[in-house]
C-alpha cells in the first residue's frame, strides 16, 4: 500500500509538472517569505503539543469529513491551541490538495506541514511554493540516498523535515540524518494495522535533543496521556478533530 501511495503521488506530481515546470516552481519557492520556525513552535514544554491535521479521508477509514472550508478549520485549530497544522495534500486516497495548503497558510500564523508521499525534489519545491514550513518524509518509502537528498533540500529551503518512522531500524536511519523532528507512526503503512505501543517501545532510540512526535491512534485524552507517559513531546491528531468539535477536543488533549 505504501509503495502504491508513493508511486501515485509521484505520478500526480509528474502530471502537475507538465503544466508548471520545475523552474517555475523553484522560482515561486524561493520567492516565498522565510518559513516559520517549526522546531521552536514544537519544542518540548510542560504540556504536550498538538499538530492538528486537516484530513478528509484515508484508505483505512474511508470518508471522514467534507471540510469545505479548510481555512476555517485551520483557524479553529489555531484558536484551540494547536502548535502546528498538518495538511494532507494527497488527492486520490485522502482528498487533499496543494490548494488546501495554500489557503491554510494564508489563514493562520502557525507552522504548516505538507503531509504527503514525498519522493522527489519537485514535490519539496511545491511544498515551499505553497507556503509549507514543514515537509513529511516517510523513511519506509525512501532509500538512503533519496532520503538524504530530500532531507537536505528541505533544510536548504528553510523548512523543517518531519521524519516519520515505523521501526527501530527506521528510527536509526532518521537519527543518522541528523533529524531534529522525528515521528513514530502507530499505523503500519504497509498493512494499515495500528500498534499504539510502538512509540513507547522505540522511545529510548530517539537521538538526544530530538523532538519526539507520536502519530496516529489518538482519539481521546487517554490516548494522549498514553503517549505523553511514553515520552512524546508532540502528538499529531487528525480523525478525532475532523469528526468532532475541534476546539473542545484540542482543549481536552492539551489539558493532558
Amino acid at each position: 500500500m505504501l509503495a502504491e501511495l508513493t508511486a501515485n503521488a509521484v505520478a500526480d506530481a509528474v502530471a502537475r509538472r507538465e503544466h508548471r515546470p520545475l523552474a517555475e516552481v523553484e522560482a515561486a519557492a524561493l520567492a516565498r517569505p522565510a518559513a516559520l520556525d517549526a522546531l521552536e513552535a514544537l519544542r518540548p514544554a510542560a504540556h504536550v503539543k498538538v499538530i492538528a491535521e486537516i484530513k478528509r479521508s484515508s484508505p483505512s477509514r474511508g470518508s471522514l469529513a467534507t471540510i469545505a472550508d479548510p481555512a476555517a478549520l485551520a483557524r479553529s485549530y489555531e484558536l484551540g491551541g494547536a502548535s502546528a497544522i498538518s495538511v494532507l495534500t494527497e488527492g486520490r486516497k485522502f482528498g487533499g490538495s496543494l490548494a488546501d495548503l495554500e489557503t491554510v497558510r494564508a489563514a493562520v500564523a502557525l507552522p504548516v506541514l505538507r503531509k504527503d508521499f514525498i519522493a522527489t525534489p519537485y514535490q519539496v519545491l511545491e511544498a515551499r511554493a505553497a507556503g509549507a514550513d514543514l515537509v513529511l518524509l516517510i523513511v519506509a518509502a525512501l532509500d538512503d540516498v533519496t532520503l538524504r537528498e530530500l532531507f537536505d533540500l528541505i533544510v536548504s529551503l528553510g523548512m523543517t523535515p518531519l521524519v516519520e518512522t515505523h521501526s527501530a531500524d527506521e528510527l536509526d536511519r532518521a537519527a543518522a540524518l541528523g533529524a531534529r523532528l522525528i515521528g513514530v507512526n502507530a499505523r503500519d503503512l504497509s498493512s494499515f494495522e495500528l500498534d499504539r505501543d510502538l512509540f513507547g517501545r522505540l522511545a529510548d532510540r530517539f537521538p538526544e535533543g530530538a523532538i519526539r512526535v507520536a502519530e496516529s491512534a489518538v482519539l481521546s485524552p487517554a490516548d494522549v496521556a498514553h503517549y505523553r507517559a511514553s515520552g512524546a513531546d508532540v502528538v499529531l491528531v487528525g480523525e478525532a478533530l475532523v469528526t468532532g468539535d475541534p476546539i473542545a477536543n484540542l482543549s481536552a488533549f492539551l489539558a493532558v
